[in-house]
């Protein structure tokens, strides 16, 4: 069953950065807002293009270390799209799933974990021993489908 998203904390991803030693400049604090704040997957490009509307002097570099630096960090997840492009989103609590519009970005995270019995089979077919998996789903969101 998909479950809404929530924001995340900008204050807690911030106390986060500042735990790890990261300066927290306001370019940084403007990017963090962006992308805690979202229920969509976004490129660095739109991070950047959203946070130079709060902060005109952010530079795209900026963008690019503070997503890596959150992604280390377990705060933000890297979203696959088909065109090779990445996207990021606040990441969920604990092991869920994405469900990702394809068209407007929107994400769902979902729990539910029954694919016990496909890894061991592929565990036995392979001989690989599966230590992790990620499940990302595309579709469109109810906003985007006209049924």
């Amino acid at each position: 069953m998909p479950l809404e998203m929530s924001p995340a904390s900008t204050e807690h991803w911030l106390e986060v950065l500042e735990a790890q030693g990261y300066r927290l400049t306001a370019p940084r604090r403007v990017v963090v807002e962006v992308i805690a704040q979202t229920d969509r997957a976004l490129s660095p490009l739109a991070v950047f293009d959203i946070a130079r509307i709060r902060y005109p002097q952010l530079g795209l570099t900026t963008v690019y270390r503070t997503l890596e630096k959150l992604e280390a960090l377990g705060l933000v997840q890297l979203v696959h799209q088909a065109n090779g492009c990445h996207t990021y989103i606040a990441a969920p609590a604990g092991h869920q799933h994405l469900l990702i519009c394809e068209y407007c970005g929107r994400t769902l995270f979902f729990g539910g974990d029954d694919l016990g019995s496909l890894i061991d089979q592929i565990e036995r077919e392979s001989g690989y021993r599966v230590h992790e998996h990620l499940l990302q789903l595309t579709g469109t969101c109810p906003g985007c489908h006209t049924d």
